[in-house]
């Protein structure tokens, strides 16, 4: 009852047009090579603060739907992927551009990403609410090796070697250390620097390692100009017999996306990735994948879609990030006094729900809208960098500084843009290193209040079934790639 209290509030002309007008931005920056979802909502977040905190979210949501499906268009006409969700597309994609079907390629491609949306948004309204009120009954211990699980998830899953996650991610925690000690109230690794007593504010560091890193690396290419791509005018809705052609396709790829989606660390890329390997698998033509094939694109469209629904289930039932863009929707929701995690859907139903009804929301504007505009979207892409850039770093001066008041906060923000481009240079990954800093203060939180409770004893760790699933888990993840390394070792050895 909850979610059509919701689905109704959206359908107000103020939170429509935000979720409208979310959804048409994340297209139109997605489909920018260069410019990302998470750049976009990093700098979406200081403009929220005088919002409703439901619109403010409803917003944030609208986004990251369109930016995922708006990557495909660069995808798709210039082999340059928006985002990397879409690197998968660019395989059968590109190639039915060159021949001469970029108008069939796209159409593919929106439908299968708003039926992956469609079918995701099922799991996510029936599995929410469940999930939420299982996680009522977890106590310190288990959100700690929760986090602890997330993060170790993060680590070794996503892009880069295991060590420089985990790297990113102690780096992350480490830079969250300065300011007050929240259990003994002192300070703490401030050095005598008397701004660092109120520690580092979430925005600067998100909008710094996100936003400005990725301007430092653009402007290196700042002269380069996209190939001209020729969008002809066809027929882009899909017929009764396509729908029943890839039936199977859109059901396979978008539990495999939500599944995906659900785990976190793990993201759309991925979800993409083993979609088109699935589908490779399954076909009776494996050999046409890479080729222009049309259930390539299908696959990977469907899936990385899919995946964002799937990880808003963690987000609102856990307060857990699936993804670098959870991640910030979690410290979108902390900026605006919000509790993430499972106590959402009790003190704060309209948030919860209002997620999902945009989530579903999102998936049909987005339809239309790339559906009606997709040729004059394409446009966009082949706007010189030099006036983009410029434009974004004045934004991220002044949107900083009005909302600390503080040159100190611009100052954070830029070397935090340096230190994220650096870390990029050395293919460390950023994930990590963002998620580590958001997850840091519930981890040393709950840690805390645990140990408190044992009197210092770390027992509940392995005693209380979920804790010791979650520990078991992470324990697992971490060993993996070691694993995985040993075994390819033996099998080379093997072969020789």
């Amino acid at each position: 009852m909850q979610f059509f209290d919701a689905l109704l509030y959206l359908m107000a002309p103020l939170p429509f047009v935000l979720v409208f007008s979310g959804v048409a931005l994340g297209i139109v920056v997605g489909s920018i090579p260069g410019l990302t979802t998470t750049m976009l909502i990093t700098l979406t977040l200081p403009l929220t603060f005088f919002m409703d905190s439901v619109n403010a979210i409803m917003l944030l949501v609208g986004m990251y739907v369109g930016g995922v499906s708006g990557s495909q268009i660069s995808a798709t006409l210039l082999r340059m992927p928006g985002t990397p969700s879409s690197i998968m597309t660019t395989f059968d994609g590109y190639p039915l551009t060159q021949q001469g079907k970029a108008a069939r390629a796209l159409g593919l491609g929106i439908t299968a990403s708003f039926v992956g949306g469609m079918i995701s948004f099922v799991f996510l309204a029936l599995l929410a609410p469940p999930f939420a009120k299982l996680a009522i009954t977890f106590g310190p211990w288990e959100y700690f090796t929760m986090v602890l699980m997330a993060l170790v998830m993060l680590s070794s899953l996503s892009q880069g070697s295991l060590l420089k996650g985990l790297i990113a991610a102690c780096l992350g925690m480490l830079i969250h250390m300065p300011g007050i000690d929240p259990s003994a109230g002192t300070t703490r690794l401030t050095f005598g620097f008397t701004p660092l007593e109120s520690g580092l504010s979430l925005l600067p560091v998100l909008i710094g390692a996100f936003a400005v890193s990725q301007i430092f690396k653009d402007i290196i290419k700042i002269d380069e100009i996209p190939p001209k791509a020729e969008l002809e005018r066809g027929n882009m809705f899909l017929s009764l017999h396509d729908i029943r052609k890839f039936s199977s396709n859109f059901m396979r790829s978008s539990i495999i996306g939500t599944w995906i989606g659900i785990l976190p660390g793990i993201g759309s890329n991925i979800a993409s990735m083993l979609s088109y390997s699935a589908a490779r698998s399954a076909s009776k033509e494996p050999e046409k994948f890479g080729t222009g094939h049309e259930p390539g694109v299908v696959a990977a469209e469907t899936a990385n879609n899919a995946a964002v629904g799937g990880a808003l289930i963690p987000l609102i039932t856990l307060g857990i990030p699936g993804s670098v863009v959870d991640a910030i929707l979690i410290g979108a929701l902390i900026i605006h006094n919000l509790e993430p995690g499972p106590l959402l859907f009790i003190n704060n139903p309209e948030i919860a729900y209002g997620v999902i009804a945009a989530y579903l929301v999102g998936n049909i504007v987005m339809f239309g809208i790339m559906m009606v505009s997709v040729a004059h979207i394409a446009k966009v892409l082949y706007v010189p960098r030099a006036y983009l850039l410029s434009t974004i770093i004045v934004f991220c001066v002044v949107g900083i500084f009005a909302v600390g008041n503080s040159f100190f906060d611009v100052w954070i923000m830029l070397g935090l843009g340096v230190l994220g481009f650096c870390m990029e240079r050395i293919k460390m990954p950023l994930g990590p290193f963002v998620i580590g800093f958001v997850l840091a203060p519930i981890a040393e939180e709950q840690l805390r209040s645990g140990l408190m409770s044992t009197g210092g004893s770390l027992e509940p760790l392995f005693t209380r079934p979920f804790a010791a699933s979650f520990l078991a888990i992470s324990i697992a993840s971490l060993c993996w790639p070691l694993v995985k390394t040993l075994l390819q070792h033996r099998a080379t050895r093997a072969a020789n």
